[in-house]
């Protein structure tokens, strides 16, 4: 691939160079027009289906072509359907053009096919059918086992299976949605009889998402050896909770309404064609920990099934917006922490002939790492609240307060290669809404 592009803002870009091209949904924005996909480059959005208007891509494959005709649509759903081919041969040509260096192609682009970010208004890039998150960090689970289990903090079953949740697919939202604080039930330790008011702890968790592209028949499996052809591309995920409702409704069925309220992704989806580069093996397991069973384990898995990804939390307050204060970072920590790799979250989802489909999402949930430093929620950075985070403007956070902002990000680099990254996920935290009637 060549490494620079005639758009001048993709070369040294932090996100979007020419070796990611992550794909999206957008529109002009205050227009009418019809969302529709486009791949972030540099600065700007291009805009798939204008380029196939224009004829520029006249000379690319049928396959490219059929994928440049679904990207007409306002999700990237029908692009995800047509599987891995068609994905990677519509990026080869959106790469030849975005690097040639034609100039009436440049010419064409720049007049029918550019679109400035900072002009875009971007939509969520995925109409999601279903979304599973994971419990995929055994650093996360172990110290919130030990905060609520002291005793026995990860429970016997962990390291043999991959854990999981089915989450709640139509309140997923994208970056920059209002995160409004969610009413629940709350009991706390000495408290006689639970009541019903805004959350006191809401909290964030740093993830990623992965989505699915091609399906599985009802009744079938995926072959852990087979899941890079039915994964898409990954995302940032937030899976935003209310801790003071999940510690009294989670048993014994586990996350319900401390969850389901909203979770936030990033608008734009990074191919695993893009990750390449950054694949690396998987964690190697703790001495005595069991081996995966045979159907969560394969060499080539085992070998590059992991990404070696940065991901990092920043928070600013309502107090460091108003002062003009930029945001803090408050977490850094790698998703090579993981135990399991989205191939074995896939493999064992599609194990007992569930049938997973186009757009899809699987949640790594929250990636911690070792180090204080690399914990991927409030819970674990002050410990449930008894250690609370000191910030440099003298405000202290045991969990989310209003007006606080929330945003996550993430990037890969490696010497000898392009560093790309995911762009941003914001969520702004606003009051609790009337409860409903009858709660009170």
């Amino acid at each position: 691939m060549m490494s620079t592009s005639w758009v001048a803002s993709a070369n040294g870009h932090p996100d979007f160079p020419l070796q990611n091209l992550p794909f999206g949904v957008f529109r002009r924005r205050g227009s009418k027009e019809a969302p529709r996909v486009g791949v972030a480059i540099g600065d700007s959005i291009l805009d798939v289906p204008a380029c196939l208007a224009a004829g520029l891509l006249s000379d690319a494959s049928d396959e490219a072509q059929r994928g440049a005709r679904a990207c007409a649509a306002p999700s990237l759903n029908a692009l995800m359907a047509m599987g891995g081919g068609v994905r990677r041969a519509l990026r080869e040509a959106l790469v030849a053009l975005l690097a040639g260096d034609v100039a009436e192609h440049k010419r064409l682009v720049e007049q029918h096919a550019l679109v400035a970010q900072a002009e875009a208004e971007l939509f969520l890039p995925v109409q999601v059918g279903d979304y599973t998150d994971f419990y995929a960090s055994v650093h996360h689970a172990t110290n919130v086992g030990s905060m609520f289990r002291p005793d026995n903090p990860l429970l016997p079953n962990y390291k043999w299976v991959p854990i999981g949740y089915h989450g709640r697919a139509s309140s997923i939202v994208p970056s920059g949605t209002p995160i409004v604080r969610p009413h629940g039930q709350r009991k706390g330790p000495d408290d006689a009889a639970p009541s019903f008011g805004p959350s006191r702890s809401l909290d964030f968790e740093l993830e990623l998402g992965a989505f699915v592209g091609t399906g599985n028949p009802l009744g079938t499996g995926i072959p852990l050896a087979q899941v890079d052809e039915h994964l898409w591309g990954l995302c940032l995920l937030n899976d935003w909770s209310a801790r003071d409702v999940q510690s009294w409704e989670y048993q014994p069925l586990g996350p319900f309404l401390a969850k389901n309220f909203a979770s936030s992704i990033s608008p734009w989806v990074v191919t695993l064609e893009a990750l390449e580069p950054f694949r690396a093996p998987l964690a190697p397991r703790a001495e005595g920990d069991p081996a995966p069973l045979p159907y969560l384990h394969d060499a080539g898995d085992q070998a590059h099934g992991g990404f070696a990804l940065t991901v990092e939390v920043w928070l600013q307050t309502a107090r460091m917006a108003a002062d003009g204060e930029a945001p803090v970072r408050i977490s850094q920590g790698s998703s090579l922490d993981l135990y399991w790799s989205f191939g074995q979250m896939l493999a064992h989802h599609a194990s007992n002939g569930c049938n997973m489909r186009p757009g899809d999402l699987l949640g790594s949930g929250t990636i911690s790492g070792a180090a204080r430093e690399s914990r991927g929620c409030l819970l674990e950075l002050t410990w449930r609240g008894a250690e609370p985070l000191q910030l440099p403007n003298g405000e202290q956070r045991r969990f989310l307060e209003d007006g606080d902002t929330l945003s996550l990000t993430a990037y890969a680099e490696r010497e000898g290669a392009t560093r790309i990254g995911f762009g941003w996920c914001h969520g702004t935290i606003v009051a609790a809404a009337s409860p409903p009637p009858g709660t009170t």
